[in-house]
C-alpha cells in the first residue's frame, strides 16, 4: 500500500511547540533532524546525561502533565542555537540555548507560566534545562522521545479521522499526536501491522524499518490552539478498537531526504 507524506515535523524541545520543515535528512541509526533535542525536567527525574536513557515523559514540562505548556509558542533557530518563546500576549522572548545563561533564563521563563496556570510550585520543582548528546553530530544516539524505539514517528491521518468521526465531534487537530511524518492514502490503522517491515520514502529515498505502533497518552487530550483539556482521545481509541494506538514508530536503515509530496511504499 503506497501513502503520500502530507507534512513533516520536528519539535525541538519536548513537550512544546511542533514545527514544520520542508524537508528533512534522515540518517542511517539516527532520529528525525533537530527533534526532542532539549527538554525542561521537573525537580531531579534521574535523568543521567552522562550515560542517557529514556525516563517517564511525566518527569518533564510536557502537555500530559502540564496543558499549559501549549499557551508558549517557540520556534528553535538552530544555526544560531536560539529558541524564541511568543506568549498569548504576543510577546516574544529569546533564549540561547547554547549558554547556561540562557538555558537557565528559558528555565525560569517556563517555570513562570507553570507557575501562573498549574498546580506547580517553583520552589518544590525547579525547571532544569537538559540537552541531549551529540546534537551536532548525525546520528545520535540519544533524544528525549517518550521511547527508546522514537527514532521517527508517522500518523496515518487517515487512522486519526476514523476516530474522530467515531467520536461524533469535529475533526480532530494531528498535531495533537505530535508525529513527525504525516502519510495520507492509507487505510485506517493499516500501518498497525507492519511492525517488522520496511518503507522507502521516493523511489530511492530513506528506508524505515517498523517498530511498533505508538500508544497514547494523555498529551493528545490537550487542545494545541486553546491550551484546554478537551477530549479523551485515550478512551475513546479503546472503546472503539480495543487498543490505545495511533502511529508507529520506525528506525532509518537507509539515509535520503523527505519530503511532502514523497510517496511511501510498503517494500518487505
Amino acid at each position: 500500500m503506497t501513502g503520500t507524506v502530507s507534512a513533516l515535523w520536528r519539535h525541538p524541545v519536548k513537550g512544546f511547540t511542533p514545527e514544520a520543515v520542508t524537508q528533512a535528512h534522515l540518517h542511517e541509526g539516527g532520529f528525525f533532524p533537530y527533534d526532542r533535542l532539549f527538554a525542561l525536567e521537573v525537580g531531579p527525574s534521574g535523568f543521567n546525561p552522562s550515560a542517557p536513557k529514556t525516563v517517564s515523559k511525566m518527569k518533564f514540562a510536557v502537555l500530559a502533565r502540564f496543558a499549559s505548556v501549549a499557551k508558549l509558542h517557540t520556534r528553535y533557530d538552530e544555526d544560531l542555537a536560539i529558541l524564541s518563546v511568543t506568549e498569548g500576549s504576543g510577546e516574544t522572548a529569546e533564549f540561547a540555548l547554547a549558554t547556561a545563561h540562557g538555558q537557565q533564563a528559558l528555565a525560569r521563563h517556563v517555570e513562570g507560566v507553570l507557575d501562573a496556570n498549574e498546580d506547580y510550585d517553583r520552589v518544590v520543582q525547579p525547571l532544569n534545562f537538559l540537552t541531549a548528546s551529540g546534537v551536532e553530530a548525525t546520528g545520535e544516539h540519544f533524544r528525549f522521545t517518550d521511547s527508546g524505539k522514537g527514532f521517527v514517528s508517522f500518523l496515518n491521518l487517515n487512522s486519526l479521522r476514523d476516530v474522530s468521526a467515531r467520536m461524533g465531534g469535529p475533526a480532530l487537530d494531528p498535531l495533537r499526536l505530535r508525529a513527525n511524518i504525516w502519510v495520507e492514502d492509507w487505510s485506517p490503522f493499516v500501518d498497525h501491522g507492519w511492525v517488522g517491515r520496511t518503507l522507502r520514502i521516493g523511489d530511492s529515498g530513506p528506508e524505515l524499518d517498523v517498530l511498533k505502533p505508538i500508544v497514547r497518552c494523555v498529551a493528545t487530550h490537550v487542545n494545541p490552539t486553546t491550551a484546554e483539556r478537551d477530549i479523551d482521545l485515550c478512551t475513546a481509541l479503546w472503546d472503539n478498537y480495543g487498543h490505545r494506538d495511533c502511529g508507529i514508530y520506525a528506525r532509518i536503515v537507509k539515509s535520503g531526504v523527505v519530503r511532502p509530496g514523497d510517496a511511501v511504499h510498503l517494500v518487505a
